[in-house]
């Protein structure tokens, strides 16, 4: 299966993907050749739940939420993926339907492998198979933590919790404490800790008014760490 000479200009960069990058090169240009580009606007959906999983997406630039919604509306966000991590992972293996739906942050460009080509490889070089699945573990683990932080923290909790993973991911230090230099919503928030916007709105501003946490154009700074983190325990 060729390429478009489209597809391959500034290609996939797949030694820095950690699903690939332990392939010697003229594997990783296996997968290159059959990888197709696409971008997406920000709010747009790459998938819904219950889509046919034909298609692994690898990210190039931006950011992707997968999420859960409701029948009521309220949303759960189950991951956010950022350059060089991959998603779909779950129904390109079993064939099944989406488990969720996947939304692009802000505009997104991915690299797609279709499961036939994805399934070829793996016969090819069954290493790729042992790093799907701890790939899955490691996904699997972080649900059982989500799991665990929504039947053991209150809102106060988890949200703390959250905006301590953001920053180590995201912080910048400031004079004034770390920044977490990422636009976020209340409702993004929200839907990251398994609660209403109306809760979290209450959470944040209580952090706000005992000068644990400050915000401004929807970025948040934490002013004192260790406050923020006696309030997981």
């Amino acid at each position: 299966m060729s390429a478009h000479p489209t597809d391959l200009d500034n290609g996939p960069q797949i030694d820095r993907v950690p699903l690939f990058a332990d392939l010697d090169a003229a594997s990783r240009q296996q997968f290159a050749q059959v990888m197709r580009r696409r971008t997406f606007r920000p709010g747009e959906a790459i998938f819904h739940r219950d889509d046919p999983g034909q298609v692994l997406y690898v990210i190039k630039d931006g950011r992707v939420r997968i999420r859960l919604t409701s029948a009521e509306g309220q949303e759960v966000a189950l991951a956010v993926f950022g350059p060089g991590e991959s998603f779909g992972e779950m129904a390109i293996l079993d064939g099944q339907p989406r488990s969720a739906d996947a939304i692009a942050i802000d505009k997104v460009e991915v690299y797609t492998l279709q499961r036939p080509d994805f399934v070829q490889v793996i016969r090819n070089h069954p290493d790729i198979a042992i790093h799907v699945m701890k790939l899955l573990s490691e996904r699997i683990r972080e649900a059982n933590q989500m799991v665990e932080d929504l039947i053991f923290l209150d809102v106060y909790g988890r949200v703390a919790k959250k905006l301590l993973e953001l920053s180590d991911e995201y912080g910048v230090d400031t004079d004034e404490g770390r920044r977490i230099d990422l636009r976020l919503t209340q409702q993004e928030l929200a839907s990251m800790v398994g609660a209403s916007r109306e809760s979290v709105n209450k959470v944040m501003g209580y952090f706000t008014n005992k000068d644990v946490i400050s915000t401004d154009k929807h970025k948040i700074t934490i002013l004192r760490l260790a406050e923020l983190k006696k309030r997981i325990y």
